[in-house]
């Protein structure tokens, strides 16, 4: 073990030392990568496995030691592989714009910087995009901790072949973003009507009168705040970023708690990892106890159901679809037994993918 270092100049020779090192073994990553999609050539394998992904980092986290937390070396290493598998091929991945928003932020957050982001300007685009094979992947909000389920991307899933192949869980931040630093200056706020919503309570309290204007997305908002002195919008760092805005006033959001829930869609169906969850949609007759028929072989089976939510089957008569996300993968002995029974009592049943589940940023590890 090398000797500690007592000064300054010790102290930067070592951490000198210590890079060089690193750039060594990153480059040599890279280069096994490399090797790896000379292999895969003609067999037709997929660029991007999401559950040897989930795999790496979940080893990684449970053999860090500290002193960086869990979530620090997660996003380390993500962008190591998302560089290493930018040297086999640049996926292009669709998510809902414009430039600044969350949804893009969770793209960075599951694939690094190493992709092409396609902006689209709704959640009905990214599934088309997708769809048409102009991205390969695409990423859509499906769920937030205060504001409840997004609907159109769950009525969107019921419709499209594509199939969710992981999810991201990111913790939503809202921010005031304008050109000045001084409350007294704003007479308008564009944002999302979710993240409106979702500040209600500190828009009371600290710009009661300032007219509230709901506008197709935060990044949209972020940008009229950039044309105009007395605008701001409610949006994330990234945006101020983008947008050259101040952040007027941080973390504004009322639930300090507040995370939303992004599903990536393709045709890449994933195996199993160890660490997963199947989401599906169901539909079930019309009859007394056939909403507990749906639920009675997931607990008789031991297949824990982390989600129940319904939407109605917009059909003109009083029908309902489940859309329910239970721990495991579906090749699971007993998330397949329990599938198995669901097939013979359900109406209706769509599997909209296994996959890894996000990891849990509470796990400094």
């Amino acid at each position: 073990m090398a000797e500690t270092p007592s000064t300054l100049a010790g102290f930067r020779t070592a951490i000198d030392s210590v890079d060089d090192q690193l750039l060594a073994l990153i480059c040599e990553r890279a280069r096994l990568a490399k090797a790896v999609g000379h292999l895969k050539e003609g067999s037709n394998a997929p660029v991007w496995r999401p559950e040897r992904e989930a795999q790496i980092i979940k080893r990684l986290r449970q053999a860090n030691e500290g002193p960086l937390a869990g979530e620090r070396i997660e996003s380390i290493w993500r962008e190591i592989i998302s560089g290493c598998r930018e040297i086999e091929r640049r996926l292009r991945v669709a998510f809902l714009g414009p430039s600044g928003t969350f949804s893009e932020i969770a793209l960075l957050k599951q694939f690094g910087h190493g992709v092409e982001p396609v902006s689209c300007s709704s959640i009905d685009e990214v599934f088309r995009t997708t769809e048409s094979q102009q991205a390969d992947f695409g990423i859509v909000p499906v769920e937030n901790s205060s504001e409840g389920a997004v609907n159109r991307s769950l009525d969107l899933m019921l419709q499209s072949a594509l199939v969710i192949s992981a999810e991201v869980s990111l913790p939503v931040k809202h921010n005031l973003l304008s050109q000045s630093t001084q409350l007294e200056s704003i007479a308008k706020v564009c944002a999302h009507p979710q993240a409106l919503a979702q500040c209600a309570g500190w828009l009371d309290k600290h710009l009661p009168h300032a007219q509230r204007v709901p506008v197709s997305s935060n990044a949209e908002g972020a940008r009229l705040a950039s044309l105009s002195q007395d605008t701001a919008g409610i949006a994330s760092e990234l945006a101020a970023e983008r947008y050259t805005l101040n952040i007027t006033r941080g973390s504004i959001q009322d639930d300090p708690h507040n995370r939303t829930r992004f599903a990536v869609i393709g045709r890449y169906a994933c195996a199993a990892s160890g660490m997963d969850q199947t989401s599906l949609i169901l539909s079930v007759p019309d009859k007394a106890g056939a909403v507990h028929s749906l639920i009675e072989p997931l607990a008789r089976h031991g297949v824990s159901m982390k989600r129940f939510e319904s939407r109605p089957a917009r059909q003109g008569t009083w029908e309902y679809y489940f859309y329910i996300d239970v721990l495991g993968h579906q090749s699971d002995a007993a998330v397949a037994a329990a599938l198995d029974e669901l097939r013979q009592r359900a109406a209706f049943i769509k599997i909209i993918g296994s996959y890894p589940r996000a990891s849990d940023e509470t796990d400094s590890r």
